[in-house]
């Protein structure tokens, strides 16, 4: 059962269209069902929407191409009126998809996949990438955050190297209601955008960057020591953290707009 379906049941209950007996019915048989679908090689999570208003996102690393397959179409068949998201496909998992559902978005710089139509946008969120190289990352984080709801606008290569790329586009990020910012290297650009823009921001450190950057640790650390207030931090390539995160804060501001 749905969010939205909950919701209708109990405005039915409260404009007398339902019995208090019927609706308490419907909810106990709900829950019985446990909104766990066993695959025998997955357990997957079908009411997670209604708790959070988000469905399982399907993490394709590390799983065979008939998996993929499998979890899709159980995923599709338990909620069909939103769309499966699978992040980190592998080349093998994106052909097994693209046979088995034709017409699926795909972004192979993102490695990910949406089977489904993304919902109308609610509220909007600016993907800011430091470099090209940093794009796989904020890729990601552009196409789960519109999967998942929100408008998405991309501003990549504006890092602090040519800083007056950024300020170009200053005026364009307080126009959103949430921002994903993404560097590698020593991660400045959080912090430099926390200090234009009092813009929800999370900052992406990337695994881009020579020796002493170990990886986007120093990125990481950077970012955690921002003195630029109200910068929260992913982790270390986590576009998908960062995009999901963004698209609630979107749908959340955007609503209430």
């Amino acid at each position: 059962m749905e969010r939205k379906d909950l919701q209708a049941l109990l405005e039915h209950v409260a404009e007398g269209r339902e019995s208090v007996e019927a609706a308490l019915s419907a909810l106990t048989a709900n829950a019985l069902r446990g909104g766990v679908h066993d695959l025998g090689f997955a357990r997957l999570d079908t009411d997670r929407a209604v708790r959070t208003g988000d469905a399982e996102v399907v993490y394709g690393a590390g799983k065979t191409p008939d998996q993929l397959v499998a979890i899709v179409h159980a995923l599709r068949t338990a909620h069909d009126d939103r769309p499966v998201l699978v992040t980190r496909v592998t080349a093998a998992g994106l052909d097994a998809l693209r046979a088995a559902f034709p017409g699926l978005t795909d972004d192979e710089r993102a490695s990910c996949v949406m089977v489904g139509d993304a919902p109308a946008p609610v509220g909007r969120v600016a993907v800011v990438s430091a470099g090209t190289s940093d794009g796989p990352v904020a890729a990601e984080a552009a196409f789960v955050a519109r999967a998942s709801g929100a408008e998405v606008t991309r501003y990549e290569d504006v890092g602090v190297a040519g800083i007056h790329r950024l300020l170009q586009i200053k005026a364009e990020l307080d126009d959103h209601d949430c921002l994903v910012v993404v560097a590698g290297m020593e991660g400045a650009l959080p912090s430099v955008v926390g200090g234009l823009t009092g813009v929800p921001l999370v900052a992406v450190p990337t695994s881009v960057g020579y020796g002493t950057a170990f990886q986007g640790l120093t990125a990481l650390f950077a970012m955690l020591n921002s003195c630029a207030p109200g910068v929260a931090v992913c982790n270390i390539d986590n576009g998908f953290g960062a995009g999901l995160f963004a698209a609630r804060v979107a749908r959340r501001a955007g609503g209430n707009r």
